[in-house]
């Protein structure tokens, strides 16, 4: 077992073994029946989760010898849950991982390589930025299953009541906009989050970023890093922008708000695009309005580039590998995600999913189209764990109980315990 591992976590993780993992599933080493695979799905529940499902049934009736074990885990603790179940040698054999998770994971040795595997028979047929952005040390360890990004998501019909006929293009327009709309209709023309992953496009508009992974530097508390987190500061100050809220519950706030006509604009990622259309301010699809994140004082603009990977767990032995491996080839193939992306809007990986009829889904269109401006993530493993820090002190600085200065420099010296021999 991985060392340092407590007690309580040890038997925490001994427990989702025998729950949830297929290689610990009684009789599935047995040639004579089926193997059973665990899968752990961290899609949302209810809007994405029932797709997934579906598609798990079409695999199992054209594969007999195989049976997956479903296992829909939130995504919030998928990550330290499976942390956990792998260094205890009981982790489900396929994980739908954020890509920041893969390079990380693979680190560790928790998953398969899959060059050369049935998982990675149709490669050269996925997006290149996003394959690379699946491999660690020269390997490929996970297979894109969709892709995503950040983006401006706005309420035409409120937009065009307060006669503004495009969307802002930079932070300054966004805030012109906001005070336009709250004026005339009162109602609010902006909500930002607190969360690091959504203030990571401030970052971007002033040509920097939490690190620079090839200098091996910390850059959170630079000059330019504390310029894009003032702008960002400032968009919960003033006529139609909302405060900050640090609760618990900010992003369903957000969310709700957003959907029922009570904000104008919110940024957000195409994984809520189903949600969207529930609600009452998107009964007519075409209300929905999709831009690129306004730019920065450098005239640049972005947002991460995210997703989720499909990885086989290095733990489970060759009969359930193999097994993994094909449930892996199944769920990326081209069928299967335009299923996937009709059902739930969200984007493919792989350019011959994109069909006429997935190109027409107004969500994905609206998506692709700023995929353009996304960021890859560097190659740095622990790259996606530098946005805890920044978790933890963001609501802080907006809540007003700390200052911008005290709270990048607290979330520096937390990143340089993550990354050790980078330089401040």
């Amino acid at each position: 077992m991985r060392r340092g591992i407590a007690a309580t976590a040890l038997m925490a993780s001994l427990a989702l073994a025998a729950t949830a993992c297929g290689g610990d599933d009684s009789g599935s080493d047995n040639s004579s029946g089926p193997v059973t695979i665990t899968w752990w799905d961290t899609s949302n529940a209810t809007n994405e989760a029932p797709t997934y499902q579906a598609l798990v049934k079409e695999f199992e009736a054209a594969n007999k010898n195989i049976k997956v074990k479903y296992v829909n885990v939130p995504f919030d603790q998928a990550q330290n849950k499976f942390d956990t179940a792998a260094g205890a040698s009981g982790a489900p054999d396929v994980l739908r991982s954020e890509v920041g998770w893969t390079p990380a994971f693979a680190k560790k040795g928790f998953f398969l390589p899959l060059d050369g595997t049935e998982a990675l028979a149709d490669q050269a047929k996925f997006k290149s930025n996003l394959i690379e952005q699946a491999k660690y040390d020269g390997k490929t360890y996970g297979v894109p299953l969709v892709t995503d990004t950040l983006a401006l998501v706005y309420n035409k019909d409120l937009f065009k009541k307060a006669g503004i006929t495009t969307p802002p293009t930079t932070w300054d327009e966004l805030k012109t906009d906001a005070s336009r709309i709250d004026a005339k209709l009162n109602v609010y023309g902006y909500w930002g989050s607190t969360q690091a992953y959504y203030a990571q496009t401030f970052l971007y508009g002033e040509g920097t970023d939490t690190v620079d992974a090839s200098a091996k530097k910390i850059t959170v508390d630079s000059a330019a890093a504390k310029k894009a987190y003032g702008t960002w500061l400032s968009l919960f100050t003033g006529q139609g922008l909302h405060d900050a809220d640090t609760t618990a519950d900010a992003y369903a706030h957000i969310q709700d708000a957003f959907v029922n006509g009570q904000v104008a604009a919110i940024i957000q990622g195409p994984w809520e695009i189903t949600n969207f259309y529930k609600g009452s301010a998107f009964k007519d699809k075409a209300n929905l309005g999709i831009a690129t994140v306004p730019a920065g004082s450098t005239g640049k603009a972005g947002a991460p580039t995210g997703g989720h990977n499909l990885s086989v767990y290095a733990g489970s032995d060759k009969a359930h590998q193999a097994a993994a491996l094909k449930f892996v080839n199944f769920m990326t193939s081209a069928k299967s995600q335009e299923t996937i992306a009709l059902k739930n809007s969200t984007l493919p990986t792989r350019d011959d999913a994109y069909t006429a009829e997935v190109k027409a889904d107004p969500g994905i269109a609206g998506y692709g189209a700023v995929l353009a401006a996304a960021q890859p993530r560097p190659a740095l493993p622990e790259y996606s764990s530098l946005w805890g820090p920044l978790d933890t002190e963001l609501p802080k600085i907006a809540g007003g109980k700390e200052s911008l200065d005290k709270g990048l420099s607290n979330a520096e010296l937390a990143i340089a315990k993550l990354v050790p021999d980078f330089s401040k």
